[in-house]
């Protein structure tokens, strides 16, 4: 069986994918795995099997580093390999921007230049993820060797035409990561100013110029155990929140009251709303009383239950004009998340990076209890403990007016990812059966 024979590429060779390159997994031969021995200084980036996951289609980022005594156990990886993966993340794929070491859990291919290429090679994989998933799927842990990799069958085209296919892809790629580049500089440049406005205390004072820089009034407050503005209020953050709109997870199908249709937001899409991954929030039936909770401008929705007992709770995504335009449904937050509204509009945008900021610098994790093994942030606990400083409204509205532009281009650049994507994968089949040609 071909995985992509069709009457449109009957023509085209038939080929084992051993044929087209060479494969080899990942070395990580030291035990255990995250031996501190392994990682002291070091200076060679070493990846995983989520990373390969969340890379669109390079790899150009990196969270572990082996020293030499990892690498003397592991194997540096040329630029240009592509990643599969084979266990955990099943048949994930991904080329790397700059050589990497890898675990056994990926393998690595590298094409025979005279007979096809890693770049059409990832379109294929991409093409028969789902295949390889299913067949996978019901062991213990999921999870595929190398054999059945080598051994898959598939029609292939001349290696021309191969590169054609992948150019005209990896085009749409190379879009949805100019955009995603964009958006992480925005982020960046929100984020700063943020930091110099409500942590550094340098917003503009009354004539412009950085209010604690130019001398402005500070003050020791003992409940925050730090320097605020003298005129800024502290308070709870409990104090900014208005309305609670958590909604429910809804049924699969339609069902007595249950009649109201909507896209459901769970834990697995606050990325995609914030545009480090897929968004794919399912259809649910919801109950029609329920429907005051259907998200609007100015709502945040925040990760209370973590997936697995590793997975940290308290991620946010915002909600916007934009972001709603990216459903074809009206939007709810299932009971897996909480989403919640504020009193004044004005401080959305504060409100939004003193989250953030909790959250990237780890307050938040002290307060995460466990049921059933599984993280679940204290919401009400920790917004009704944690004090922050308030800043006068005409100040957080300024922020307000410098970021509402910025936030308003992250959002249409995630439409149009949203678009790239759907075109590349309306493409791809059709490219690899033979059904458009070029």
């Amino acid at each position: 069986m071909r995985l992509n024979a069709s009457k449109y590429n009957q023509h085209w060779a038939d080929k084992t994918l051993s044929e087209l390159g060479d494969f080899q997994r990942g070395k990580s031969r030291h035990r255990p795995r995250n031996d501190p021995a392994l990682f002291s200084g070091g200076m060679h980036p070493l990846i995983q099997t989520g990373e390969i996951k969340d890379a669109n289609l390079y790899i150009t980022t990196h969270s572990s580093t082996y020293n030499d005594f990892g690498l003397a156990q592991s194997k540096l990886w040329p630029k240009d390999t592509l990643c599969i993966t084979i266990a955990a993340n099943i048949a994930e794929t991904a080329l790397l921007s700059y050589p990497m070491c890898f675990p056994d859990s990926v393998v690595g291919f590298n094409a025979y230049a005279e007979n096809s290429s890693e770049l059409f090679m990832h379109y294929v994989f991409t093409y028969i993820r789902r295949s390889i998933q299913n067949s996978a799927t019901g062991s213990i842990q999921d999870n595929i060797n190398i054999d059945f990799l080598t051994g898959l069958k598939f029609k292939i085209p001349p290696k021309s035409y191969q590169d054609k296919i992948a150019s005209i892809l990896s085009n749409i790629d190379a879009k949805i990561e100019c955009n995603q580049r964009i958006n992480a500089q925005l982020e960046a440049m929100i984020k700063s100013l943020y930091d110099y406005w409500f942590v550094q205390f340098n917003f503009p004072d009354i004539n412009g110029k950085p209010y604690k820089s130019s001398g402005g009034k500070m003050h020791y407050d003992d409940t925050l155990k730090r320097n605020a503005p003298e005129s800024w209020a502290i308070k709870p953050l409990s104090d900014w929140i208005a309305k609670d709109k958590t909604g429910d997870w809804g049924k699969d199908n339609a069902e007595g009251n249950y009649s109201l249709i909507v896209d459901c937001i769970r834990g697995a899409d606050i990325d995609g709303l914030n545009g480090t991954g897929n968004l794919a929030a399912p259809t649910r039936f919801i109950l029609e009383k329920n429907q005051g909770k259907i998200l609007t401008p100015f709502d945040f929705v925040i990760e209370i239950s973590g997936g697995s007992p590793t997975q940290s709770t308290g991620r946010l995504a915002l909600i916007t004009s934009e972001t709603i335009n990216r459903f074809s449904r009206p939007v709810i937050c299932s009971n897996f998340c909480k989403a919640i509204s504020l009193k004044d509009n004005s401080y959305f945008f504060n409100f939004a990076y003193l989250w953030k900021s909790a959250y990237e610098n780890k307050i938040l994790f002290g307060w995460e209890g466990k049921t059933s093994g599984i993280k679940n942030l204290l919401f009400d606990a920790f917004i009704n403990k944690h004090m922050v400083c308030v800043p006068p409204k005409n100040i957080a509205q300024q922020f307000f007016d410098f970021v509402s532009p910025m936030e308003d281009k992250k959002q249409k650049l995630l439409q149009e990812i949203d678009a790239l994507k759907s075109l590349r994968d309306w493409l791809l089949p059709l490219l690899m059966n033979g059904q458009v040609t070029i």
